[in-house]
């Protein structure tokens, strides 16, 4: 069996709202535009060379039925008033023959920019544990240039977060996808 290591991924969110809470999944997962395939949970590494496209071109690749792989992160509450949030983090090396990493975050009260900087200081943060690299968050951020610095190597991160306010008593459940295609 050969392997199986994805050429392409692409980031997507949705949110889905019903009395139900499965039925709220499945309608985050429409608004995030994956509902057709079934998905398969795997761990956070970013294959060397895999390419990041946009989620139009992501959802042309999908084919219905698919087993596709994905990191995901899922939030669900029926709580009124409560704030839920989902987010993907990624951290790219700029050497494209290394691989990155993707953290999965969920929460409840955090603002999709709080969440969003979590995941991506996560991912990070995992990356230079992987690598065996002492990491600190808030020694290696360069400011100026937007990126994290581990080891003297180069890292660009971004993040896609999903937010949602509960209204009423129904299921409100967030998702945030990095999808990868083979």
């Amino acid at each position: 069996m050969s392997n199986l290591v994805p050429r392409k991924l692409f980031f997507t969110r949705g949110v889905g709202v019903h009395k139900e809470e499965l039925r709220s999944y499945e309608l985050a997962l429409r608004d995030a535009g994956v509902e057709r395939c079934n998905l398969v949970t795997v761990s956070s590494i970013l294959p060397p060379r895999c390419k990041i496209v946009s989620r139009k071109e992501g959802e042309k690749l999908l084919e219905s039925g698919s087993i596709t792989f994905v990191v995901q992160a899922r939030i669900a509450s029926n709580e009124p008033h409560r704030l839920v949030a989902t987010s993907i983090g990624c951290a790219i090396p700029t050497d494209k023959n290394a691989y990155g990493y993707l953290s999965e975050h969920h929460s409840y009260g955090e603002t999709e920019k709080s969440a969003g900087d979590y995941a991506e200081d996560l991912a990070a943060a995992m990356l230079a544990s992987t690598l065996g690299i002492e990491f600190d968050e808030s020694q290696s951020w360069d400011e100026r240039r937007q990126v994290f610095k581990i080891s003297n190597k180069i890292v660009n991160t971004r993040n896609i977060t999903q937010t949602a306010i509960v209204k009423g008593r129904v299921w409100h459940t967030v998702v945030a996808l990095a999808v990868f295609v083979l």
